[in-house]
């Protein structure tokens, strides 16, 4: 009732004056222009890693605040839930849309390669990965994440908190462990980013799903600290938003693992 009479007599939350997004695109902005110095040589890596916690710390400031918001002030009506859900909905979408410039890009230079990279796909000159290797191993992972927070969305539902909080856990285990896998992988491949149109293309591709691996892993992480504070309610969204998005991500990386390493090996 209280917010209902901060509000105005209506179901809308009024976002309060925040510094986190003005703060947030600087930092985004900075970590940005920073990496792209760091792979030309420019600045030191330092510079980077500065960047990269200073954003970390102001989106844990950030989502500190909409937890309280939607906790302990009461602020998230069902109008208000209906909104978020239909902001994340076309937030995937807007990746969805992302990750299609990459294949785009991909399936245009391998069905018709030119001549500059020898009339071939791969390229000639270029080793492709063995699929059966780390991206099979990474498919099982992610199929897995897939299946075990699968799991601990029907145990909200049926308020088994136990099930709940070792199959997010496991979730979160399985995303770093995909990440680290993918590091790997990096450091024993044969070719870089400036290897032709392949390597870049490749490079791209896994590089942004990393990213999004990793921004969902820290997403699955929140809605994981919400869970010990807000289980008796009945309104999970920030889980149910961070499960949407990691379907997101397994469903991007089938793609990426189908047609770069299986079929475009």
């Amino acid at each position: 009732m209280s917010a209902l009479f901060k509000n105005g007599f209506h179901p809308f939350h009024i976002v309060d004056l925040s510094p986190w997004p003005i703060l947030g695109s600087f930092s985004v902005m900075s970590s940005m222009l920073n990496f792209y110095l760091v792979l030309n040589s420019m600045v030191p890596l330092n510079y980077f890693l500065i960047s990269l916690v200073s954003l970390l710390m102001i989106l844990y400031q950030w989502w500190r605040d909409v937890l309280r918001e939607s906790n302990y002030q009461g602020m998230h009506s069902l109008k208000v839930r209906s909104g978020l859900y239909l902001g994340m909905v076309m937030f995937i979408l807007s990746e969805v849309m992302f990750f299609f410039s990459f294949f785009f890009g991909y399936f245009f230079s391998s069905l018709n390669p030119s001549i500059d990279i020898g009339n071939c796909w791969p390229p000639s000159g270029i080793q492709s990965l063995n699929f059966l290797g780390i991206p099979f191993l990474n498919t099982v992972i992610l199929i897995s994440s897939g299946i075990s927070i699968t799991w601990g969305h029907h145990a909200m539902i049926n308020s088994n908190f136990f099930q709940s909080v070792i199959s997010i856990f496991l979730t979160i285990l399985l995303g770093f462990f995909f990440l680290y896998l993918q590091a790997l992988e990096y450091f024993e491949i044969s070719f870089s980013m400036a290897d032709s149109v392949y390597g870049s293309l490749f490079f791209i591709a896994t590089g942004f799903h990393g990213i999004h691996v990793f921004i969902g892993v820290l997403f699955i992480s929140v809605a994981f600290m919400k869970l010990f504070l807000v289980f008796p309610q009945k309104s999970y969204v920030c889980f149910e938003m961070a499960a949407w998005y990691w379907h997101f991500v397994d469903v991007v990386w089938l793609f990426l693992f189908i047609s770069i390493y299986w079929w475009g090996s």
